[in-house]
């Protein structure tokens, strides 16, 4: 079946909200015009993290042919022991590195920001207020320039946060680089130096990217390419063991950022991964207790003073105690307004996000510089507001009853001296001149109700806001999930501060509360939020009202735009499948989207019609059909995928002459060959040279024909097909005929073609029908809805 590239467009207008960031030059280009049809076009292109790449769809399909049973069969009890218990072991040094990663990354923020801060705090006691300014500005400067440089040209896989990557690789897409060595090297050096650089960025989101880099390492054996391979490790040779994987590294990752092994299983399980089991589940937990226990270990060494400058603080978990207040029916209200109007601002900030996003797809087309440019603008910016802005918060009186000693020099702590004198603090500076994480401990804390005025934690709270939408999408690793944190918890001690005493909850836990409702109205994750959440905070009593301020905040934000995450991932192109169909697929039929001409190949085939077919054609999957005399009719043997026909002729199993033979007349040949070698890699068809003599030569293809594949009758409606497709983790799907007399196979079904923009590109009455649903409320915004790419991903 040729490759589509269907992109039925309107007239020409600005992009849509929903059109994703693909590069001018390159849309038009490669689809010049309607309903094109290109045999040249291997794969979709989408922005993987700050690069435009081509990408490809995982087969999470077991490719049942007679060469993998007998393989299977030929296996011992010792080989499936070892099977069973790789699986569990790789799990357990999943664990052990992720762990070891958070700790160190931890270690390492807190020990040159703490720098940072110690130099520029001495330099401010010492009257020298410019040449304070001059070295926090510098330094951070220095730091996001290295972090760009070294994303920019050696790892631009490794910019942003890496869960949408992730999250699509767990749906089935597959992107070039995401989970190589050099990518995994820069995502943690990177995220580093960006978190260092007082950047309004997390380290949460790069975690996750880390740990699913991590397991994706060692769930294909290392990289031959960079001289690490394990060859004990190599049993797993197929996408769906490495799925399993990459999800147990993924909550691991939340795992070790914030100390919450409960909370990484369940973000896994919201929000990451496409497919569950009750065994996976068992592996995850597995995982991230030993995430947890690594980290207990590393925690007690550094309480012993052991772990540098801020050797106490930080230290991954927020470590937060709140006050064991009991609240009452009365409080509830206000918990109630402050979830809406988290919802609210959630919504905003997703919408502002998008925008700003949009903007900077256009700059960054220009070139590599534009794009460090634009991160060292945001640095300068940055270092301008954190440093400018105390000035303005009038100096405090440090309270007598302060449970810690004030004025707090140097260090983390709640009452920063700044240019205040002796014996007060400025607490616009005790939430700026700290790591995102020492501001949480500050806003989360306890018995501080009077410490934070009203002006300074509006001004901080502004600025937050304003600071995480500009600085996600700069050139460098960066993550949402603490950005979030820390600008809701500033929303809700803002409200905190405004109700006073008509509330019986104190400051600290509004802005837990105010938190988790900027968590639900942007990223609208709820369950794994609010475990997160209690195991930072360690106290149940807040577990019924972060469940209602979730739950309200959520459903207040799904009426004005998508999950951050989601919207991120159609920016970026990538044709994600969700887990539901839309009401107008039930208007259509399977037949209704596919089209023609279809490639197939008899079931024993010349070497030179499939040299010629992979040549001229990048479809990853084939029919094979069997006619007389090989069999009585003319009947679909199954599917055979590009990578085996590309090993076939590799390995040069070729036959003088068309007849039949068994598995055994291939001895030249082990599972292995056929092993998938991992992420992104593959053999091409233009590396293999053949004679002429070998080009007239024969291959019988049946005994590694996917005899089995999934098939659906063409008159079976495309909303009951996405959901086979999606839930079985299918690469391809074969539509047959209801009659009979014709060809056995009428077509195949690929990702692509579930997208809406390519089914409302083929059929677009469909986009103004009643049954469209709400989200494509914002089709009235814009007249032109492209395809996001146009390509068959097959």
């Amino acid at each position: 079946m040729e490759v589509k590239t269907d992109n039925e467009q309107e007239e020409e207008e600005s992009p849509g909200l929903m059109e994703p960031l693909l590069p001018d030059h390159h849309y038009h280009n490669q689809f010049p015009s309607p309903l094109v049809r290109s045999s040249n076009v291997t794969s979709q292109i989408a922005l993987v993290g700050a690069k435009f790449c081509p990408i490809e769809s995982l087969d999470y399909e077991i490719t049942e042919n007679d060469f993998f049973k007998q393989d299977w069969r030929s296996r011992g009890t010792f080989q499936i022991f070892q099977y069973i218990c790789m699986k569990w072991i790789l799990c357990f040094l999943i664990g052990i590195s992720v762990g070891l990663v958070g700790f160190f990354n931890n270690l390492a923020v807190e020990n040159i920001a703490g720098m940072k801060f110690v130099i520029t705090s001495n330099l401010m006691l010492a009257r020298k207020f410019g040449v304070a300014f001059t070295v926090f500005a510098l330094s951070n400067l220095g730091l996001t320039l290295f972090s760009s440089v070294i994303t920019a040209f050696f790892a631009p896989a490794a910019a942003g946060s890496g869960i949408p990557e992730v999250k699509a690789y767990l749906n089935g897409v597959d992107a070039p680089g995401i989970f190589s060595p050099r990518t995994l090297v820069i995502k943690i050096i990177g995220s580093i130096a960006a978190v260092s650089a007082s950047l309004q960025v997390g380290k949460a989101g790069p975690m996750v990217h880390t740990g699913a880099s991590i397991a994706a390492l060692l769930g294909q054996g290392g990289s031959k390419k960079y001289g690490m391979t394990w060859k004990w490790l190599r049993v797993f040779k197929n996408d769906r063991d490495r799925r399993d994987l990459v999800t147990c590294g993924s909550a691991a990752g939340i795992a070790a950022a914030f100390r919450a092994p409960v909370g990484g299983v369940l973000f896994a399980l919201e929000e990451m991964a496409s497919w569950w089991k009750s065994s996976l589940l068992w592996r995850t937990f597995f995982t991230t207790t030993v995430v947890a226990i690594v980290l207990r270990a590393l925690i007690d060494v550094c309480n012993n003073g052991h772990c540098g400058l801020f050797g106490k603080g930080g230290l991954i978990m927020f470590d937060v105690t709140s006050a064991s207040t009991a609240y009452h029916i009365a409080d509830v209200p206000p918990v109630l307004v402050l979830a809406v109007i988290g919802g609210l601002l959630g919504g905003l900030y997703n919408y502002l996000l998008d925008k700003v996003l949009r903007v900077y797809n256009v700059i960054n087309e220009k070139g590599v510089a534009y794009k460090i440019l634009i991160a060292c603008a945001i640095s300068i910016i940055t270092s301008c507001l954190l440093f400018g802005l105390p000035w303005f918060a009038p100096c405090r009186p440090c309270p007598a009853d302060s449970y810690e000693a004030c004025p707090t020099i140097g260090r983390s702590g709640n009452y920063k001296k700044y240019q205040c004198p002796p014996g007060h603090y400025n607490d616009l500076a005790s939430l700026f001149f700290n790591t995102n994480d020492d501001a949480i401990k500050n806003l989360f804390s306890k018995d501080t109700d009077a410490e934070f005025y009203i002006f300074s934690i509006l001004i901080f709270f502004v600025t937050c806001f304003f600071l995480s939408v500009i600085s996600y999408g700069i050139v460098a690793p960066s993550g949402l999930f603490v950005p979030v944190i820390v600008t809701g918890a500033s929303y809700g001690r803002f409200v905190g501060i405004l109700l006073g005493s008509r509330s019986n909850l104190n400051h600290g836990l509004f802005a837990v509360l105010g938190s988790a409702s900027l968590l639900g109205g942007s990223m609208r994750i709820t369950v794994s939020t609010c475990v997160i959440l209690l195991e930072l905070t360690n106290n149940l009593l807040l577990l019924p009202l972060i469940m209602l301020v979730l739950l309200i905040s959520k459903a207040v934000a799904d009426g004005i735009n998508g999950n951050i995450y989601d919207i991120i991932m159609k920016l970026k192109g990538f044709p994600y499948l969700e887990a539901h169909a839309e009401p107008y697929m039930r208007q259509l039929t399977v037949s209704d989207v596919v089209t023609g001409p279809l490639q197939f190949f008899n079931g024993i085939e010349k070497v030179r019609n499939i040299v010629h077919v992979l040549k001229t054609t990048g479809h990853n999957g084939f029919p094979v059909i069997d006619e007389p005399p090989i069999s009585m009719t003319t009947v679909l043997y199954g599917l055979v995928l590009r990578q085996y026909l590309i090993v076939l002729l590799k390995k040069k199993a070729f036959l003088p002459s068309p007849v039949p033979t068994g598995i055994h007349a291939f001895g030249q040949l082990c599972a292995d060959d056929f092993g998938k070698r991992g992420s992104g890699k593959c053999d091409s068809i233009e590396d293999i040279e053949l004679t002429d003599e070998e080009l007239d030569m024969f291959i019988d293809l049946h005994p590694f024909t996917n005899s089995s594949p999934y098939t659906v009758v063409e008159t079976m409606s495309l909303a009951k097909a996405v959901m086979i497709f999606r839930e079985a983790g299918l690469r391809h799907m074969l539509v047959i005929p209801k009659t009979l007399g014709r060809l056995p196979v009428v077509g195949i079904l690929t990702r692509h073609d579930f997208m809406p923009e390519h089914i409302l590109g083929l059929h677009p009455f469909l986009f103004k029908s009643k049954w469209n649903r709400l989200r494509f409320q914002v089709s009235g915004l814009h007249k032109v809805f492209r395809s996001s790419n146009g390509v068959d991903l097959v």
